[in-house]
């Protein structure tokens, strides 16, 4: 028999009141109210994603990762340089010729934020990248021959330099790895224990588990005989919607377990939400509680959101795509998110944000237009930095003041 805690324990046999033949232990008494011998419900992907708190925060990140533009550069004297060509299209647009950016990395992501690692297997042509394909993390083995990870997928072997490989946490032997529904399944395995008993619960008509009380059958076929009546009379009731039934007399029947409200299950069950948002580091409006929620914690909450989470998992990605893509020592070319999509706000601020940008020279209005969507504007200028002429250095004069400002012949008519 295995106990709430894992541990293993002798099964128990007792000699029952009516016959030797029938044990009494606390399995057959778990079974009798439609519960396996006390245990919590096994974890595993597919049943921890059957919990909303779960599927919710897996399928957030993984989304919002993806719909992150992710652009490729080459540095130059004058500055960052958009890439383009084959890369520019593996990168930003189809990784292979099955899957476009965004499906890709929706499946990269969502097996960080599940099982905890990301695989995705280079094809290169010579130098040149020519496909970015995903790999099944559950059919991949990792391991280290001579101080090298290689990697084993579909009976084929893979250097480290031709994988990108993105753990939600590493193993102290840094080639295994701990995922985020394996060290949060305590949590998971009671959300699901409460999501089974509130069904079983609700499924019975809202009736608890009950003992019928009495005298003590003749034997055990007397018994089964006596529990099958009482189930049908209730079955009976339930059905007819009339809130009375029989039961043989002499006997009573109590409940004998909890009922949601009384449990308070309606509070654990939101604080199970909270848990999952703590396992995932999610803020627990992004999961949909909004219990305490306000209008400013909301807001700072986006701030928190891409500052210390979508941010940190935007550089994982990056330094593995630039280390594999580009090599330990090329510094001319690299990949970034731009994370400006997340932080735009509404569009009132966004268009002050955009014109205090452009007075004050640092960006163009073509760039600004950019930036919005818009096509560039025809007239030269709009490549030009541009500054309000009001502001000058302390001590100067402003070139496109009048002579009269300037103290000339007409100064003393103003």
């Amino acid at each position: 028999m295995m106990n709430i805690f894992g541990l293993k324990f002798g099964r128990e046999r007792r000699a029952s009141l009516e016959t030797e033949s029938v044990p009494v232990s606390a399995d057959n008494f778990m079974t009798f109210f439609g519960m396996s011998g006390g245990s919590m419900p096994a974890v595993t992907i597919d049943s921890a994603l059957t919990v909303p708190a779960v599927q919710c925060a897996v399928l957030f990140l993984s989304r919002t990762l993806a719909s992150l533009p992710l652009h490729a550069y080459r540095n130059t004297e004058k500055g960052p340089e958009r890439l383009t060509g084959k890369l520019q299209a593996v990168l930003e647009e189809n990784p292979n010729d099955e899957m476009d950016t965004s499906k890709f990395r929706r499946y990269f992501w969502e097996q960080v934020f599940t099982g905890g690692r990301g695989l995705a297997w280079i094809e290169r042509n010579g130098a040149a990248i020519e496909a970015l394909w995903p790999m099944d993390p559950a059919s991949t083995s990792v391991r280290r021959e001579n101080m090298r990870l290689i990697y084993n997928f579909s009976g084929r072997d893979y250097p480290a330099s031709d994988v990108i490989d993105v753990p939600f946490m590493l193993r102290s032997n840094m080639v295994q790895h701990r995922g985020p529904i394996a060290m949060a399944s305590k949590a998971i395995a009671l959300a699901l224990a409460m999501s089974d008993y509130g069904s079983k619960f609700f499924s019975g008509g809202g009736i608890p588990p009950m003992a019928l009380e009495g005298p003590a059958a003749a034997n055990a076929d007397t018994m089964r005989r006596m529990m099958k009546d009482v189930q049908a009379a209730i079955d009976v009731s339930r059905e007819s919607d009339k809130p009375i039934f029989q039961i043989p007399p002499g006997y009573a029947l109590k409940p004998v377990g909890f009922d949601p409200e009384k449990g308070q299950m309606t509070e654990a069950r939101l604080f199970q939400i909270q848990e999952m948002a703590r396992a995932w580091q999610l803020p627990p409006n992004f999961l949909h509680d909004l219990s305490r929620a306000t209008f400013s914690n909301v807001e700072q909450n986006d701030l928190y959101l891409v500052k210390h989470l979508i941010a940190q998992w935007c550089v994982a990605l990056e330094g593995e795509m630039n280390l594999k893509l580009f090599g330990r020592m090329n510094g001319r070319r690299y990949v970034r998110h731009n994370l400006d999509g997340l932080l735009r706000g509404d569009f009132k601020s966004r268009i002050e944000a955009l014109a205090r940008g452009v007075q004050t020279a640092l960006l163009t209005p073509n760039e600004g237009r950019a930036l919005e969507g818009r096509p560039k504007h025809s007239n030269p200028l709009a490549d030009d930095l541009l500054v309000q002429g009001a502001t000058v250095p302390l001590g100067t004069v402003s070139a496109t003041s009048s002579p009269a400002q300037n103290g000339g012949p007409d100064a003393g008519q103003i």
